[in-house]
């Protein structure tokens, strides 16, 4: 195999690391603004499902739960599994675990906020609703950008544990490429870890640029 034909390789999995990363951006983000939003509810049934669900979620291995979405329809139910469900099995473990540890990004961020800023948006006649979007929302996002930009950072290196359910993504095709007769030997680890080394700065520096935009709440 020449040297060519890895990259070329390499790339084709990257494509696929790329989607799992921003898929699951996507997805998570949002998702942990709503499980905040049952982890704080006044619905003690509901707060409760939440608190044990975020609990599972930071008290088991990603790796683990990967195999429990993508058998799980199978074995416990008796579903056929389509062809396809190996992408989307990653896709759903991903957004279902960095949901839980988002929303509890989220809580932190909106629990510094001082009782302070309530009073005067009740005083200002704001609703319930016009306060968080309009005075709290913002103020968060800004306190947790550096706690989701290591969550973010630490999504690019775990979309690798997608190989554990035969993803193939760009560490599953150096795996390949490494065990292949007449390849480079262990250069496809090191071309891939260029890859994700780029990647990652490349995230960090985005968020950066993210929090610096922020700066006028200062």
């Amino acid at each position: 195999m020449t040297f060519q034909t890895m990259v070329r390789l390499l790339t084709q999995g990257f494509g696929t690391t790329l989607s799992i990363f921003f898929l699951t951006l996507i997805g998570s983000l949002p998702l942990g603004l709503l499980v905040w939003a049952g982890r704080s509810s006044c619905f003690a049934p509901l707060r409760w499902l939440v608190q044990i669900y975020i609990s599972v979620m930071r008290g088991t291995p990603l790796m683990l739960q990967l195999m429990v979405v993508y058998f799980g329809p199978n074995l416990l139910l008796g579903l056929t599994i389509p062809q396809n469900w190996r992408f989307w099995a990653a896709i759903v473990a991903f957004i279902v675990n960095y949901a839980a540890y988002f929303a509890e990004i989220y809580r932190g961020g909106i629990e510094s906020i001082g009782p302070g800023q309530y009073e005067a948006a009740q005083v200002l006649g704001y609703s319930k609703g016009q306060t968080f979007f309009r005075i709290i929302f913002p103020q968060m996002v800004k306190r947790v950008i550096p706690s989701v930009t290591n969550e973010i950072i630490t999504l690019v290196k775990d979309t690798s544990l997608a190989s554990v359910i035969a993803v193939v993504e760009i560490f599953t095709r150096a795996r390949q490429i490494v065990v292949a007769p007449n390849t480079p030997g262990m250069l496809a680890y090191a071309v891939a870890a260029v890859y994700y080394y780029v990647f990652n700065y490349a995230v960090a520096f985005a968020m950066e640029r993210v929090e610096k935009a922020f700066a006028y709440y200062n």
